[in-house]
């Protein structure tokens, strides 16, 4: 009994590991952020065309919050903002560019959300937190 009982928690620890291995987490469905300072992502969109897409957060906004664990993580959101921008989320207070970012592009509530072109000039700004449809409206909008 004691044998059948560990080879039945053997084969369910080796269903559980084949199943979870065989599954992308949510953050590789979702936006890939990119660790790029605003220079080099305009550097990428000269040499790309793609336009750069940022999101202007700090640490203890709630919205902030709660897209980075639902909009930001949707396959659907990931498919399109991955495919068509340069991703970058940008700490407006701690990061280094944070606060210069934040005085240049006038941002005055978390979260807002920039679509910049290769020079960084604004195409689109939308302030507060966004569904997935909002942010797939979003990209809609800009598509070139």
């Amino acid at each position: 009994m004691k044998k059948l009982a560990g080879i039945l928690a053997l084969a369910l620890v080796a269903f559980t590991f084949a199943f979870n291995s065989s599954k992308k987490s949510s953050s590789e469905e979702g936006i890939q952020f990119n660790v790029k300072t605003l220079k080099e992502a305009m550097a990428e969109s000269k040499k790309t065309g793609k336009l750069i897409f940022v999101d202007c957060y700090t640490n203890w906004c709630g919205p902030c919050k709660r897209m980075a664990a639902t909009s930001f993580v949707d396959p659907a959101v990931g498919k399109v903002f991955n495919k068509q921008f340069i991703n970058l989320k940008m700490e407006m207070e701690k990061d280094a560019e944070g606060p210069e970012m934040a005085r240049m592009y006038r941002v005055q509530a978390y979260p807002t959300l920039l679509v910049l072109d290769k020079d960084g000039k604004v195409v689109k700004q939308l302030v507060g937190g966004q569904s997935s449809q909002g942010l797939l409206d979003l990209a809609a909008a800009v598509a070139k």
